[in-house]
């Protein structure tokens, strides 16, 4: 054997010894013999290799101890002592084994012992480093394969759950029209029959089974199909209400994906799509009589101007009932509320199907004659409306007798829009009570003489707020859950050098119309902040804010700057607005409302049901407080029509997460009703009426919080 590879049998090629020498150097695996005293007689050029061994170091007669130890100075991970590790391999018997080898550097070795009969020993030795790194990898993506199986076996049941557990019908379908999946909501809404509808199943065949079971609109299957079929091809996202011929009306959310085939939701909105036609009713229409209100009255009255505007004539009629409070204060309010009704019935006989009839007030009404052919028609009209609401009623078992007064405005020559004529009648009303009642008047350029004292008052408004003439009142508002005291409602009060304390709805209109509330507005806001800030942390200050204030561009800066000087934290304040807030730049309004709520201002709609009532309103914007009218509020309690739309409106609210405050609550009635039909709040003469700052800290402010209700019924 060569020197170098610790051969035996010379170096001459041709002999056998050497060839088998080759043989053994061109192994894969390092191959080793050792003697029965532990040295080395033989090793090859890979196990030389594997170790990193050179052939001094393994040349024969070296201890085998030494290679060990060689091994340890590699890195040889053991779970013993060098020492006994050494000792052990030294002395143990020489048995057939297998021994994984794991080094510092991950570098893995296996050998393989094998006794031989001298009592020494060979082993073969393979280095299994790349092996052992591919099996782990190898086990490890087979671990990530299996978790995310599991994975997705979850969402998948996850997937079920969800969508059998929707509130909405869902289906997909790929771009051929074919379902992919759909839930059992959406099985059972059409009436399908479950085993009919699963993946695969074609629109075309969906469609036929919902027509056999009836789940169909008032349209043929071809029809239905084409109109389907257009929003599926269509790129853009679709919402369509959908009214069945077996009464349920759906909404169909129809949202396409990029690869062409789409996803839909179907609602079943039946019950909120009734109870918005109910609402929207009650909206345009009086609760008590039925007629038009005012906001539909002024549609009617426009829609009328815009058609007549090549020439023809219509006039506007306002009604007055003479003696009515009398009927009131004597029989009570339920004949009085039967009174209107009766009046309302024989006006409907007096009038044509192109006219409109609309109470606007407590017993007063509104009719738009349209057309007219002359100021002759309306002067009959007026003459049948006088006499026949003079006759006698019998109003369950009470006899009365009332009278009316009229004023009539007659376009174009009295005004060519709405709010003119209807201004304009309501000056001749004016007049036509102030000759007598029971007769009418047509409006005369003469009446104008209340705008003399408008312009007065006018003038008077614009120095009260530097004079310091203005004052905030404030009226509590109470929550009906805690029965305590959640805030305040500011109010301004004019303090006239010469006609007194003036109320708000004796100024407030004229302000608003001459931009005179831009100012005052401000004032109202900075003052209640400061005054708030006063107050325990837990009482809100709410502030009226007008359309005019909404207009200009300062709004956000008061409101912002009040803030910061008063110290009052935005959560506290509140800003209350009207409808008509969002006639004028819808868009804009919402900005400047949105900025205001991201600061934590809460924003309440006021006077709910009394303006639009339009639902899109709640709709376009989170409001947190909807406020019913003291009009609904006041006849809650044994009226039918004011119960029905309280119980709307707060059930409305509650859907919306919502509170729902009802104002003017002035009897234990009242307040029974509202906190039955889920109002939230309330306000009113029940418990207080507005006061001064200093009587509200005194009466409910002057311990450590505010008072409850009980404490205190009235205060005045």
């Amino acid at each position: 054997m060569s020197d170098s590879h610790h051969a035996t049998a010379g170096s001459n090629p041709a002999l056998p010894g050497w060839l088998l020498e080759q043989a053994i150097n061109n192994l894969s695996l390092g191959f080793i013999i050792f003697n029965a005293k532990r040295e080395v007689v033989f090793c090859n050029a890979r196990y030389m290799e594997i170790y990193r061994l050179s052939p001094e170091q393994v040349k024969p007669g070296t201890p085998i101890t030494q290679l060990i130890q060689h091994r340890l100075n590699l890195g040889l991970k053991i779970h013993s002592a060098p020492d006994e590790y050494i000792r052990a391999h030294r002395e143990n018997a020489i048995v057939p084994v297998t021994t994984i080898q794991r080094f510092s550097d991950g570098q893995i070795i296996t050998y393989t012992v094998y006794p031989m009969p001298d009592g020494g020993g060979m082993a073969t030795h393979e280095d299994i480093t790349s092996r052992e790194e591919i099996s782990a990898r190898l086990k490890q993506q087979y671990e990530l394969g299996k978790q995310q199986e599991e994975k997705l076996q979850v969402r998948n049941f996850q997937f079920d759950t969800a969508i059998n557990n929707m509130s909405q019908g869902l289906c997909f379908f790929d771009a051929g029209h074919n379902l992919i999946v759909c839930n059992d909501l959406f099985v059972s809404m059409y009436d399908l029959p479950p085993g009919r509808v699963g993946p695969g199943t074609p629109l075309t065949e969906i469609v036929d089974l919902r027509f056999e079971a009836g789940s169909f609109p008032a349209m043929s299957r071809d029809e239905y199909l084409h109109w389907r079929t257009g929003v599926a091809v269509s790129a853009e996202p679709t919402d369509s209400i959908v009214e069945l011929q077996n009464g349920r009306t759906f909404k169909i959310r129809h949202r396409p994906m990029p690869d062409l085939g789409w996803v839909a939701t179907h609602e079943d909105i039946t019950e909120q799509r009734q109870a918005e036609i109910k609402i929207e009713h009650m909206a345009h229409h009086d609760a008590l009589t039925d007629l038009a209100n005012r906001v539909l009255l002024n549609e009617r009255l426009e829609s009328a101007l815009a058609r007549f505007q090549g020439g023809e004539m219509l006039a506007v009629h306002h009604l007055d009932l003479d003696q009515f409070k009398a009927v009131n204060d004597t029989f009570g309010h339920p004949v009085g509320d039967r009174l209107l009704k009766v009046v309302a019935d024989r006006l409907r006989g007096l009038v044509r199907e192109t006219d409109t009839i609309a109470r606007t007030g407590g017993d007063e009404f509104v009719i738009v004659q349209a057309p007219v052919a002359d100021p002759t028609d309306a002067t009959s009209l007026a003459e049948s409306i006088i006499e026949l609401l003079s006759q006698p009623y019998d109003l369950d078992g009470h006899q009365a007798v009332i009278g009316a007064s009229i004023g009539i405005a007659v376009s174009p020559g009295d005004g060519s829009s709405a709010d003119t004529l209807l201004r304009n009648a309501d000056l001749a009303l004016y007049r036509a009570k102030g000759d007598g009642r029971g007769t009418f008047r047509f409006f005369k350029p003469a009446m104008d003489e209340q705008m003399q004292t408008r312009r007065v008052m006018e003038q008077d408004l614009r120095k009260a707020l530097a004079a310091g003439e203005f004052e905030l009142y404030y009226q509590p508002v109470v929550s009906l859950e805690s029965n305590k005291i959640s805030g305040f409602e500011a109010l301004i009060r004019w303090n006239h050098p010469e006609k007194g304390l003036v109320a708000p709805a004796a100024f407030i209109p004229l302000a608003e119309e001459i931009g005179f509330i831009v100012p005052l507005g401000e004032w109202v806001i900075r003052q209640a902040c400061i005054t708030a800030a006063q107050w325990p942390d837990h009482l809100q200050v709410a502030v009226n804010i007008s359309a005019a204030q909404f207009r200009g561009s300062g709004l956000m800066q008061v409101i912002i700057n009040a803030l910061a000087t008063s110290g009052l934290h935005p959560t506290r304040l509140e800003i209350e607005i009207t409808e008509t807030v969002l006639l004028q730049d819808k868009e804009a309004t919402l900005a400047v409302l949105h900025r205001l709520r991201a600061l934590g201002i809460r924003i309440a709609m006021d006077d709910f049901g009394t303006g639009y009532s339009s639902l899109t309103y709640l709709q376009c914007f989170p409001f947190d407080k909807i406020k019913i009218d003291r009009s609904f509020v006041k006849d809650v309690a044994d009226n039918a029509g004011s119960l029905n739309i309280v119980r709307a409106v707060a059930a409305l609210a509650n859907g919306m997460g919502m509170a729902a405050t009802a104002e003017g609550v002035e009897t234990k009635e009242q307040l029974d009703r509202i906190t039955a039909e889920g109002c939230t709040e309330m306000q009113g003469y029940l418990f207080s009426r507005p006061l001064p700052v200093h009587e509200i800290e005194r009466l409910f402010l002057s311990g450590s919080g505010a008072r409850k209700p009980q404490d205190k019924t009235a205060a005045a």
